[in-house]
């Protein structure tokens, strides 16, 4: 199971850090994403980390976003700075596989999703 916290109302340039908590598996075991879905549009992809320690982001909030993962606590942050109105969006982690061939695969397991609501 993987369960998202973290979100919330913040204003424009402000900060927020969202948690990823796995149970039942190990995070580090697994590529780890997060993705987010804003309304009517479509879920996309945010930022991953790799079993390696491999980051990636998207150009939209690179050098923003932060992921990282703390493996003692199985847990999976996404700390987000400088937000902007168009970083609002439902956030959703996903435990998926990575290679450099392939890139980023999603699975069908998600966590249940947490609100970022950037507003003034």
């Amino acid at each position: 199971q993987l369960q998202a916290s973290g979100g919330g109302l913040v204003q424009p340039g402000g900060s927020l850090r969202l948690s990823c908590v796995a149970s039942g598996f190990a995070l580090d075991e697994y590529a780890i994403a997060w993705f987010r879905q804003a309304p009517g549009k479509e879920r996309e992809l945010v930022s991953f980390i790799a079993v390696s320690g491999i980051t990636r982001y998207a150009d939209s909030v690179k050098g923003r976003f932060t992921i990282s993962r703390d493996n003692a606590k199985n847990t999976v942050y996404l700390q987000m700075d400088n937000l902007k109105p168009e970083d609002t969006a439902v956030y959703y982690c996903n435990r998926g596989t990575f290679t450099m061939e392939s890139g980023y695969v999603s699975s069908d397991y998600w966590g249940q999703g947490t609100l970022v609501t950037v507003s003034s």
